[in-house]
């Protein structure tokens, strides 16, 4: 019997590798003789481009940068040579999983620390950035990395807006554009679909999550409305509001109105780069988790994707996940993680115990 195990990350406490990694060692422990094959998964979400770049053995580039609310952070990019690409997740620097509570605001965290990532390759070589969009702290249209390639924006009175002032996008009236022009285009990875606008856009539905009070929503789709108005109409382009914009605050409306960019929805992009349907096909039973499966995984997270390509090859099929609603979700076994209290400080700790405490109820066949 061979056994593919493909978790993604469980959101918030272990990385799909570390998830993985706990999954073998039981089935080293309690079987032996099964033969088991690690694939940890992703779909655009958070460290997408961290296990893209470890798969394909590409070196890793350390930089200095900083953090979404501006504090130094060493961060990095996978480069690939041949391609002259850089992999870069907007996590990397920044993460919504580095702020305590408090410093959770949208009026204050930016992505100018991914901007110099970004500047940082370019220098390095890049002619293309691939971006993962998973994970971000910002609600930010992408301004800070526009600010961390050299873009100047200013205000009514033509003084500079700093990142983190608190009333970029609602100050912006002027924008000077970098000398000389990054040559760059951009592919950006995303797991879910949102425009950036309206009631499914990003504001309402990932604002709160990134510190956004509901009281608030009205006012800052009034400043963001106003940023992109601003940014469109330097570059002399008509604004369309897309699938894949309201990813990570915003970052693809920003991008798009001064480069190329192709927006890919993560599963089936990872996937392919994996050859992960080789590994499939040449399974009996395949192993999954997530964080908390729900309706939104039908919209092209990997455990979902995962399923239909197992289901198309008749393979037996595991999702272990918190939450109910994997009950109905098309699996041969769902087993449910317990729940966890975010507030403790053991969060991985009792993530640890209760991954182990469910491949115990595991049936295998």
């Amino acid at each position: 019997m061979k056994v593919l195990i493909a978790p993604n990350a469980l959101k918030g406490t272990l990385t799909a590798i570390e998830a993985g990694a706990i999954i073998q060692e039981f089935f080293q422990n309690e079987f032996p003789d099964i033969k088991t094959q690690l694939v940890p998964i992703a779909d655009g979400g958070d460290g997408t481009c961290f296990l893209l770049g470890e798969y394909q053995n590409l070196p890793q580039v350390k930089t200095w940068s900083l953090d979404s609310v501006g504090r130094s952070k060493l961060g990095f990019f996978y480069f690939d040579e041949e391609n002259k690409a850089a992999l870069i997740d907007v996590s990397t620097v920044s993460g919504l999983g580095d702020l305590a509570e408090e410093l959770k605001s949208p009026y204050h965290t930016s992505t100018f620390g991914t901007g110099i990532l970004i500047k940082k390759a370019i220098e390095y070589g890049a002619k293309e950035i691939v971006l993962g969009l998973g994970g971000s702290a910002t609600v930010d249209l992408g301004l800070g990395i526009l600010q961390g390639l050299g873009f100047a924006f200013l205000n009514q009175s033509g003084r500079e807006i700093n990142p983190f002032s608190g009333s970029l996008m609602e100050d912006l009236s002027h924008i000077q554009l970098p000398v000389p022009f990054p040559n760059i285009k951009f592919r950006l990875l995303c797991d879910v679909k949102n425009p950036f606008f309206g009631t499914n856009g990003a504001i309402p539905v990932f604002g709160p999550q990134k510190g956004l009070k509901e009281s608030k929503f009205k006012t800052y789709e009034t400043s963001a409305r106003n940023a992109v108005v601003k940014l469109f109409s330097k570059a002399r382009k008509d604004f369309n509001d897309e699938e894949g914009f309201g990813a990570a605050g915003g970052i693809a409306v920003g991008l798009s109105a001064f480069f190329p960019i192709e927006i890919e929805f993560g599963a089936p992009y990872f996937f392919e780069r994996v050859q992960i349907l080789e590994s499939i096909k040449s399974s009996d039973l395949i192993i999954t988790a997530e964080g908390k499966y729900d309706e939104q995984s039908k919209e092209g997270k990997a455990c979902y994707e995962l399923l239909q390509l197992a289901k198309n090859h008749k393979k037996k099929t595991v999702l272990i996940s918190s939450g109910e609603e994997g009950t109905l979700a098309g699996f041969d076994q769902f087993i449910q993680l317990p729940d966890l209290n975010f507030e403790n400080a053991d969060l991985k700790e009792q993530a640890v115990f209760g991954l182990k405490k469910c491949l115990k109820k595991m049936t295998i066949k």
